[in-house]
């Protein structure tokens, strides 16, 4: 199935009342810089959607860095935005990815399907001189019914038991390779990875700015068994939701995401962790 939507296309439902378009721009480390590049200029109509405010709960001992919003606070936030279970949303960053994905996400988790990824975000669609503006538009609230889909999210309890079982399920984490080997860790109190965990990088999913075709994302998981249930991590959520795509997008039928990641899993003491030395 194809989760992202090309320019062209969004470029012709600019006015369409069913459509709404999603701004997730946002820059870790900060964390006001997202909306005022919204503030700047954005795609028509679109509305902000902020990583840490309204993409995330609040953080606490448990969860990691960015724990998931409680979904009925989330659901509000998207009624306030005109969306309802029957509005065809399109996410879009600065063409990361990362936290377009991460908004795909979570409306996928909310039962929510006809959400997709504008490939290439702003920066291509900018790039193309096509309309931006400085408008903040608001929308009449709407209905949003929750269906949360817990078969696509990874308890703490369930990556342990995994971790204990390491044949019957694969998990991968999702940051760079020296974080994944824990030669340097700029986040986290700890460095390594999940025992267990094999390394595929999320910015590989893409090539020059641009999601990788369904084949080619195949070819990175050519060496994972479609048949085993698939966990994938990162530092805290966020930039695995990338790799989630893109392994439904490559025809894994049983994938999951650690939301509290790794942020979660060294936040509970006498959990092991495996580096290059192990």
């Amino acid at each position: 199935m194809k989760y992202q939507v090309e320019k062209e296309w969004v470029l012709t439902k600019l006015d369409d009342p069913n459509i709404r378009i999603a701004d997730c721009r946002f820059k870790l480390g900060s964390p006001e810089e997202g909306r005022s590049l919204f503030n700047l200029s954005h795609i028509p109509n679109a509305v902000y959607f902020d990583l840490e405010k309204d993409l995330s709960g609040p953080v606490r001992e448990h969860g990691g860095r960015h724990p998931l919003p409680d979904p009925s606070q989330f659901s509000e936030v998207l009624k306030k935005a005109g969306i309802s279970r029957d509005t065809t949303v399109i996410a879009y960053d600065g063409g990361e990815g990362a936290f377009a994905a991460r908004f795909w996400w979570l409306l996928r988790y909310l039962g929510h399907e006809k959400v997709y990824v504008l490939n290439g975000g702003y920066k291509e669609w900018a790039e193309s001189g096509y309309p931006l503006n400085n408008k903040v538009q608001s929308f009449g609230p709407a209905e949003f019914k929750i269906e949360l889909q817990p078969d696509i999210l990874a308890s703490y309890e369930e990556v342990k038991e995994f971790t204990d079982h390491q044949d019957t399920a694969v998990i991968i984490d999702s940051r760079e390779a020296k974080r994944y080997l824990g030669l340097e860790e700029p986040i986290d109190k700890k460095a390594g990875h999940i025992p267990g965990a094999i390394n595929r990088v999320w910015l590989e999913a893409y090539k020059n700015g641009r999601f990788k075709e369904a084949e080619e994302q195949e070819k990175r998981f050519a060496d994972i068994d479609k048949n085993k249930p698939v966990i994938v991590y990162c530092g805290s959520g966020v930039t695995a939701a990338p790799n989630f795509l893109a392994l439904k997008e490559a025809g894994f039928p049983n994938v999951k995401l650690y939301a509290g990641s790794f942020s979660d899993w060294i936040s509970y003491d006498g959990n092991k962790i495996e580096t290059v030395e192990k």
